[in-house]
């Protein structure tokens, strides 16, 4: 089973060859804005498949050959995208599989969030997929973006959309708008985006599909999900029980109230079914429910970098330059559901020894606004050490004089290396401790720009944490 989803869904993330049904040279068109997102990727050598623009109506665009039918296209073909009316799909689906291509991405709209007409379509398109054992993403979506294949099906231009970098990261998500401004969000706040998928209506491929796939996967460390409703739920458990024993998993599932299940239910087709029911099986099959798109994005970027790294237990540590900080922090842990750490006799006498007397020492340990690099190499070398602190927080205010920055950043990182406690870090300011932040996510320290989001990260850890201990 698991070879066979992989031999499946493979051709989705690295295509031998993908034909564009529906390229045009008209600029801004969806099937231009595909052809040309290839072309691009090809060019700067990423994207290493054979391109195949499909048209009836061109014989070339931009020095490609069209190939006038799907009929046409080359043998090694594995990927079909389609970006035509509706109602010419089924046929070109029909043409698909007498081709003997066995991965479609459907990116047009106009099925069965349209009602009935459309989901006839819909059907349609399923059963002759279903005959020929092609796998479908879509309708109804952008479908698939992998920075380090160079295949990216989504429909909005370069100057109107930032692209991700890459990164451990799965982002799976039934709305194809929330995905295409996640992905540009993430390109600004530098989170690595392994593999982008969305499904839309997903008549063939759906969440489990791609968890069952992305357990194999060992470039992605976590995989996150914007979910609006789930066709079939045992399917969905399984699947769900499965990766979370090997990696963690973020669920942003919208629908909560019944305004939102209405609107899901008329947006991509789906049902969105009563929220306590999610609630119990994301807690049964150990999926952490994220409360918001920063909150999912937020546990991401721990578990991208911590996964191999989770706490022992729930006590949290805190170091800070910046009273109010450590204050504000230690309310977060209480608030989700952490304990704080008591340091150990061991710690205590250490750091009395090296810190000046006006520094405070215990839980939180503020090194206070005098600080230099130094302070936080002393107190994380007390908290790493000590066996009563199972993660640690520590809160920088790069504003701070004395700070030596980029060593304070060396010092962070070596620490996060080092140790076997995940360590995040907050940085709270503005665009120069940005800069700093954005260093400190490079080498591997998650970086948050308040207290609470940097507790919750960790909460979101310790909870996984536990999850595992109990299977």
């Amino acid at each position: 089973m698991a070879e066979k989803i992989v031999e499946e869904l493979k051709p989705f993330f690295e295509p031998k060859a993908v034909a564009i049904i529906g390229a045009t040279n008209k600029k801004g068109k969806v099937g231009n804005v595909i052809f040309e997102n290839f072309k691009r990727n090809k060019e700067n050598g990423v994207f290493k498949g054979n391109l195949y623009p499909v048209n009836p109506k061109l014989d070339e665009i931009e020095d490609y050959r069209v190939y006038h039918s799907v009929k046409e296209l080359p043998d090694d073909t594995d990927l079909a995208v389609i970006a035509i009316p509706a109602p010419f799909v089924p046929q070109t689906m029909r043409d698909i599989a007498e081709k003997g291509i066995k991965a479609v991405i459907i990116i047009t709209g106009g099925f069965g969030e349209l009602g009935e007409e459309g989901k006839k379509l819909e059907r349609e398109i399923y059963e002759i997929a279903k005959a020929h054992g092609i796998r479908v993403i879509g309708p109804n979506c952008v479908g698939v973006y992998v920075p380090d294949t160079g295949v990216d099906t989504v429909f909005l231009p370069d100057e109107k959309m930032d692209r991700p970098k890459s990164g451990a990261i799965a982002f799976v998500s039934q709305s194809g708008a929330f995905a295409a401004a996640m992905l540009d969000w993430a390109a600004m706040e530098g989170i690595g985006i392994g593999k982008m998928v969305s499904y839309g209506n997903k008549i063939d491929v759906d969440d489990a599909d791609l968890m069952e796939y992305f357990v194999h996967d060992d470039e992605i460390n976590v995989v996150t999900f914007y979910i609006e409703g789930v066709k079939d739920g045992r399917k969905f458990i399984e699947s769900a029980r499965k990766i979370t024993r090997v990696k963690p998993v973020v669920a942003l599932k919208s629908g909560r109230t019944e305004y939102g299940a209405r609107a899901a239910s008329s947006h991509t087709g789906s049902l969105a079914g009563q929220d306590v029911i999610y609630d119990a099986v994301f807690k049964q099959t150990g999926i952490i429910r994220a409360e918001d798109f920063e909150h999912m994005f937020d546990l991401a970027k721990a578990f991208a970098s911590l996964k191999h790294k989770l706490p022992r237990g729930d006590r949290i540590g805190i170091i800070t330059d910046g009273g109010g900080a450590g204050v504000m922090a230690s309310d977060a842990v209480a608030k989700f559901g952490l304990k704080m750490a008591e340091p150990s006799e061991e710690t205590v006498k250490f750091l009395r020894e090296k810190f000046p007397p006006h520094a405070v020492i215990g839980n939180p340990t503020d090194v206070v606004g005098d600080t230099d690099a130094e302070r936080y190499r002393l107190a994380l070398e007390a908290f790493t050490k000590d066996p009563n602190v199972d993660a640690i927080l520590v809160i920088v205010l790069f504003q701070v004089p004395l700070l030596e920055d980029e060593k304070a950043i060396e010092i962070l990182a070596d620490y996060q290396r080092r140790s076997d406690k995940p360590i995040v870090a907050v940085a709270m300011g503005g665009r120069k401790t940005d800069r700093y932040a954005k260093m400190l996510d490079e080498k591997g320290v998650p970086v948050y720009p308040t207290p609470e989001r940097g507790v919750r990260a960790l909460a979101g850890l310790v909870r996984y944490a536990q999850y595992l201990k109990k299977e």
